[in-house]
């Protein structure tokens, strides 16, 4: 079960969904004002937030996509990413921060197998999924893959690392490729 305390405009008051989280919890996510709880049975339960401001408090537009199949979250200050036991992902939140993921929505369709996110600043935040345990697909407002180096992500990737402003994909050949603010590591020559 969950007990939450605190700012009610920040996660501190779950009143509105107390039934959902007093069991079957195995998880919790949260984004600068919002929570987001992974439950045994696949589903996910949101709340927080700031009236009229996007932190991925609310998922009603993707709720019968998170309400089973639900094997992990990530987040960033204003956006989750849930990935499905069937290799999909499912987005919410800021669309700034990748809560809309609509440009690479066929990408996210299946084949995912893992999700990272990179917490920019100044309203720039993004993910990066690993497809296939090989291919890179990422969105968002800031970090999102440029064309310049989206071939070399398209395959053989091995694992993806992000900080706050840049991401980093080790390939298979022992190579990295850099993507994002070249004061964080992401114009790498």
């Amino acid at each position: 079960s969950v007990v939450t305390w605190g700012n009610s405009t920040q996660g501190g008051d779950s009143s509105s969904v107390a039934s959902s989280i007093n069991s079957g919890v195995i998880e919790i996510f949260s984004t600068q004002r919002a929570f987001a709880a992974l439950k045994s049975d696949g589903s996910v339960i949101t709340w927080g937030g700031l009236n009229g401001q996007v932190f991925g408090n609310n998922s009603s537009s993707v709720a019968n996509s998170i309400n089973s199949g639900v094997i992990d979250i990530s987040s960033n200050q204003r956006a989750f990413a849930a990935l499905k036991s069937n290799g999909s992902l499912v987005t919410w939140g800021n669309s700034d921060y990748g809560g809309d993921s609509s440009s690479v929505s066929s990408d996210l369709s299946s084949g995912v197998t893992q999700v990272f996110s990179a917490h920019g600043s100044n309203g720039r935040a993004s993910f990066a999924a690993l497809k296939g345990g090989s291919e890179v697909v990422s969105w968002g407002n800031y970090i999102a893959a440029t064309s310049t180096v989206s071939a070399s992500i398209s395959s053989g990737v091995k694992k993806v690392f992000s900080n706050q402003r840049a991401v980093f994909a080790l390939k298979t050949n022992g190579s990295v490729v850099t993507w994002g603010s070249s004061g964080m590591g992401g114009n790498r020559s």
